[in-house]
């Protein structure tokens, strides 16, 4: 039957109670989903008016039996029926919590004296109430702790007579833990320490626990970053039992070993890296060819030569799944054996590595390719200012030629990932100047350079091409056939991928709302239209007051990027195969990248994909603590760099609003606090959600993101890492 006939078949006798069943059908089949009665009509195939109306009224008469809910103005849901859901708790400073589940789209609030002993981030099942009549919020009860999310807490010691407690660091802990003196472990009274849950009895307030480790004195710098490491479940120390594994690991290469590589150390080979790094995963080698050409080396630490799979150091590489990068620290993923002696590539000194080698033209299209180990010998090692005084001045010493050379097929490189529609987040890092206790003396903020493009291109050039080598099923470039061409599906082996999906459409649409605040429009019909806008604005954006805050938001509206054997692309490169391959001394999805491509490279078979996917997992999980770490370091070092500055004045910019306050950042130095709304005298001021600005009710004077303002420093609170600011009127 044709869609015309169909059509008339439904609208010309659709009454009020066949549409009601027609339109709960297509609820029920998307119980998630929020419809208006137009998107109901259209999947019916409705296109005449009349039956839009019934399809419209059916929908209102729903919603007042208690069938559907009304999720916005004219739109409706499935109503959710009382029963049990599982999910993870998402729990607030002030004691209650929320469940956030896939299994229905709306969170469950949940009382404090509904949360049994649940703690964040917990996996629990929830009975949910019956909805209370005139309530749009859903409200359950914690029935059963499916699993731990942790058991491990950092907090401060307090001791009495016969008892003490561990108070938690974290605002998401609402419960101090009791501690038996026999458990204390050498603890006293102030002291930062560790503690482990042991027990919690039915109908006691608290549980029980005991001291793991003790850690310092709050205040003291070592105390202080070994408590964030602890406070995101990171590892502090290497067991004697991977450091003695690290030990045995033998520093010389044999002559055997080196028969079996690709022996490239007679090719002008240099690294560039920070000043003051010790751990050189890659290298860079370059040599022109006879048809004019260039032979690119991107040359990797060989970390699984040295790290057996299944070994105690694999294990531990595994389980770490990252270093951990502090304001003050590396925190490394190997023992210093291994990641700053045996595996980095420090010049002059023949090492093994896992080598992309790629034949370029002068305009940087790809000839050709090889992937394999290799012995090389690195001929320079450049800092990033010493290369980039090559690159400024034409003038150096040593491997001038190599690194100008290199600079400008990089800078074609750049230039051909932007044009493809690769957006450019190139943001300011804050760092800090610190004396030998860790006390930070000064603020600065390190921009990328040349130099830094230079290796950041063939970084990605090499792990680009290793990736779509997997994706391809394990074929070479020259090794495609016109019927691979054509396939409309490439046969892909199982591979650990860096995947990076399509912006999130709803926070798209209220970021381009929100940038039209400040004159500024984006396109966002298509992926690659939206990056080609993405770039423009992140350009027109350049030294204004909006900068950070526009840069800010516009990362929160971009999907998150992790690992995963489910090659979706990574759209903010805009590639459609990426992988991390470079990094493997501080990566460990990198050393899996390895594996797999030496598998494959001898003919292997595809391996198994669902193991690969818990791995990836893993080591994202792993590496969105460690970027926690960072940030908690990087503004506990801003609160304490601005304790001596209480009372002074200082020229700021508004980076944020919420009911509660004006989040302000200040311009020299990047350190953002907060100005209380009921610090703020003059009036009462409210939020405005829709419009995105604080606003007086009687004076209508306004504060929006990006406004210019002065404040002063009210308090530096270094155990909270919060600073208190107080508008100054001008």
């Amino acid at each position: 039957m044709s869609n015309k006939s169909s059509n008339r078949r439904r609208s010309g006798k659709l009454t009020r109670e066949k549409a009601a069943t027609l339109a709960m059908g297509i609820f029920t089949r998307n119980p998630k989903k929020v419809f208006n009665y137009k998107q109901i009509s259209t999947q019916l195939l409705i296109k005449d008016q009349l039956g839009k109306e019934q399809i419209n009224n059916a929908l209102h008469s729903l919603e007042k039996e208690g069938m559907l809910v009304l999720a916005d103005r004219g739109k409706f849901k499935l109503k959710p029926r009382a029963g049990y859901v599982n999910g993870s708790i998402d729990m607030t400073q002030h004691g209650y919590a929320f469940l956030i589940s896939e299994e229905i789209e709306q969170d469950v609030f949940i009382a404090r004296n509904n949360l049994a002993t649940a703690l964040d981030s917990d996996l629990v099942k929830v009975h949910i109430y019956p909805k209370k009549r005139n309530s749009t919020r859903l409200e359950g009860q914690v029935v059963e702790i499916v699993e731990r999310a942790r058991e491990t807490f950092v907090g401060v010691i307090e001791i009495s007579k016969s008892y003490a407690f561990l108070l938690p660091d974290s605002r998401k802990m609402p419960f101090d833990i009791f501690i038996p003196l026999d458990k204390l472990n050498g603890a006293e009274h102030g002291q930062k320490a560790i503690a482990k849950i042991t027990d919690w009895p039915k109908k006691v307030k608290n549980p029980f626990g005991e001291v793991l480790e003790v850690l310092g004195y709050p205040g003291e710098n070592e105390t202080e970053m070994h408590s964030i490491l602890a406070e995101f479940e990171l590892p502090i120390h290497f067991t004697e039992e991977v450091e003695a594994a690290a030990e045995n690991i033998p520093d010389k290469i044999s002559e055997a070993e080196i028969k079996k590589r690709r022996d490239m150390r007679g090719t002008p080979t240099f690294t560039i890296d920070p000043a003051d790094a010790k751990d050189f995963d890659d290298a860079l080698s370059v040599k022109k060819l006879k048809n004019g050409n260039w032979e690119v080396g991107i040359h990797i630490a060989d970390v699984s030569h040295y790290v057996r799979k299944e070994s105690i150091l694999d294990q531990e590489a595994y389980d770490r799944a990252t270093s951990v990068y502090l304001v003050d620290r590396v925190v490394p993923m190997l023992p210093e054996k291994l990641s700053n002696n045996v595996c980095s590539l420090r010049p002059h000194e023949d090492k093994l590595c896992f080598s992309a080698v790629v034949e370029l033209t002068p305009d940087v299209a790809i000839v050709d390719e090889w992937f394999g180990r290799t012995v090389i010998h690195s001929d320079k090692r450049f800092d990033y200012e010493g290369a980039q005084q090559i690159i400024e001045t034409g003038e150096g010493e040593e491997m001038k030629e190599e690194v100008l050379l290199m600079h400008d097929l990089a800078t074609k490189l750049r230039a051909k990932r932007f044009k493809e529609g690769s957006i450019n987040f190139d943001r300011a890092e804050v760092k800090f100047n610190l004396d030998e206790d860790g006390k930070p003396l000064g603020v600065y903020f390190k921009i990328q350079k040349e130099s830094n493009h230079l290796v950041e291109e063939f970084m990605l050039l090499a792990n680009r091409r290793v990736a779509e080598y997997a994706s391809r099923g394990g074929k070479y470039l020259k090794e495609i056939t016109e019927a691979d061409k054509i396939r409309s599906k490439k046969k892909g082996k199982t591979f650990v991928y860096r995947i990076h999906d399509l912006p999130n459409a709803e926070k798209l649409e209220s970021f381009t709302f929100f940038i039209r605040k400040f004159g500024y429009e984006m396109a966002i019909k298509s992926g690659h239209q939206m990056a080609v806008s993405m770039n423009r604005l992140l350009g027109q954006i350049q030294g204004k007051k909006e900068q950070t805050v526009i840069e800010n938001m516009a990362l929160r509206a971009m999907a998150k990027a992790r690992y995963s054997t489910k090659n979706v692309g990574h759209y903010g490169l805009a590639f459609k195969d990426y992988a991390h391959f470079t990094s493997p001394i501080r990566r460990y999805p990198d050393l899996m990248v390895h594996r797999l491509l030496a598998h494959y490279l001898e003919q292997g078979e595809s391996k198994n994909a669902s193991r690969y996917e818990k791995r990836c997992d893993h080591a994202s999980e792993m590496e969105r603590k460690a970027v926690e770490a960072e940030r908690a370091s990087i503004k506990y070092k801003q609160v304490e760099f601005m304790q001596d500055k209480v009372g002074q004045v200082f020229d700021a910019v508004v980076s944020g609003l919420t009911v509660w306050g004006i989040y302000t950042e200040i311009v020299e130095n990047k350190c953002e606090g907060m100005i209380s709304v009921k610090g703020l005298v003059d009036d009462f001021y409210e939020f405005d959600e829709d419009n995105y600005k604080i606003v007086g009710r009687h004076s209508r004077r306004e504060f929006e993101i990006g406004d210019p303002i002065k404040i002063e420093v009210v308090t530096a609170n270094l155990s909270r890492r919060q600073l208190d600011f107080k508008l100054v009127e001008e």
